[in-house]
């Protein structure tokens, strides 16, 4: 490392580091040129196709069967939707009389994958809606899974799997995970037919999962090498064309997959994320520094209050069993078994708080705080990079001079003032 730090260079290759708050630990990965294979992806891989997505549903219900650790009866609305759900079964009840702990009211998610057919299975989450203490055992009643359009598009009932527990109360209790939340694995069903025809496609449009015009280039090239002619075109950052009809395949679907396995290599931008809420920074293998210098000191100032037994000024000394009695400040006690006048010097027994050996039997005492300041202002540890250095050497010379999380995000913020980081800083 081109540095003035003491510690020999550790034989380390990086294209992406990983520091987080309180560990030392790098996560690296080997760096190399631009065609190593380790950065070759799939299409697939960093494209979707437009108009191939999945779509939300969401509904309301109730689960049922629960061990006293439902709803209470001031949820008002799990109350009415009991009563609603009864009255269509032919029961009529009336909800202001209603008491029952083992319901409550969820609401219901899932995701619909594109080509999904009726009939299809779909998992789908749970989540109390309520003030209910947990859903383990419960069971989900029939309930409509509605689209943004508000159409139902699947039916969801079933008994729940829920990864955690709650059990007692208060301070006694104990709670794992998140009780509230479950899920019915394959607990919907699909009713409505939302798939997709892609024979009516002519255009195939790739959409970037990370927006850059080189890559979007590189993909519109790759493919037309594939073809042998140009029949894809990179509209912007985000989207590349292909047009069916001038690549000459009869099938939609073949298309997709032939241009979806194509490899091609992709650039990692020259870009460092820093959260500074938990310490986390993560540096793109990319990154350049002009020469900079760092020097970096560790200032730490530590108070400690502890709490010591102290006789009150004045207070009257009391008599009574288990008590001296007369002057208890010339008599021989357990406190100072040699009197005012001994040259034993009293000590607290195992489990005292401190002090305790100098208040005499019967006599008022109160606890008085002691404060203790202390400050240790190491040395400042200087590390410099020169021209061209890279994250590798960046990272092993904030180790080596002792740098925490977060100090590494004060030193980048300060290094990018100064010019000298020749990367985007994101800061979250």
């Amino acid at each position: 490392m081109k540095s003035a730090s003491a510690s020999a260079k550790l034989p380390l290759r990086s294209i992406a580091c990983v520091l987080s708050l309180g560990c030392a630990a790098l996560a690296l990965a080997p760096s190399a040129a631009a065609d190593n294979p380790n950065r070759r992806v799939l299409v697939r891989d960093i494209t979707s196709v437009e108009g191939v997505r999945d779509n939300m549903l969401v509904g309301y219900g109730l689960v049922v069967g629960l061990n006293r650790t439902g709803d209470s009866q001031q949820t008002y609305f799990t109350v009415q939707t009991l009563a609603n759900a009864m009255q269509r079964m032919g029961v009529l009840i009336s909800p202001g009389i209603v008491e029952v702990k083992n319901v409550a009211a969820v609401f219901i998610t899932a995701s619909l994958p594109p080509f999904a057919r009726p009939g299809a299975r779909l998992d789908v989450t749970v989540s109390s809606a309520g003030d209910a203490k947990s859903l383990e055992g419960g069971v989900l009643l029939m309930s409509a899974l509605h689209g943004p359009d508000g159409q139902v598009y699947a039916e969801a009932q079933g008994p729940l799997v829920v990864g955690g527990y709650s059990v007692g109360t208060g301070a006694n209790g104990r709670q794992e995970n998140s009780p509230t939340v479950g899920i019915v694995p394959n607990g919907a069903i699909v009713e409505r037919d939302t798939s997709i025809d892609l024979h009516d496609f002519k255009v195939v449009s790739l959409l970037l999962r990370n927006p850059d015009f080189t890559t979007a280039r590189q993909i519109a090239d790759a493919i037309n090498d594939e073809f042998h002619k140009p029949v894809a075109n990179a509209l912007d950052s985000t989207r590349v064309d292909v047009s069916v009809a001038e690549t000459g395949e009869a099938s939609v679907p073949v298309l997709i997959s032939r241009v979806q396995n194509l490899v091609l290599t992709v650039h990692t931008p020259a870009r460092i994320v820093v959260n500074e809420r938990t310490g986390t920074i993560v540096l793109g293998g990319d990154v350049k520094l002009t020469p900079v210098s760092v020097i970096h000191g560790n200032l730490s100032i530590q108070v400690v209050t502890s709490y010591a037994v102290a006789p009150i000024p004045g207070a009257p000394i009391r008599n009574g069993p288990g008590y001296y009695g007369g002057d208890q400040r010339l008599s021989a006690s357990p406190a100072n078994p040699q009197g005012a006048g001994g040259q034993s010097t009293p000590q607290s027994p195992p489990g005292q708080a401190p002090g305790a050996e100098n208040v005499l039997p019967g006599q008022s005492a109160a606890l008085v705080p002691e404060t203790t300041v202390s400050a240790d202002d190491s040395s400042a540890q200087t590390m410099r990079l020169d021209e061209g250095a890279n994250v590798e050497e960046l990272v092993n010379g904030l180790h080596a001079i002792g740098t925490t999380a977060r100090d590494v995000v004060s030193i980048l913020q300060a290094i990018k003032a100064e010019g000298g980081l020749q990367a985007e800083l994101v800061v979250q």
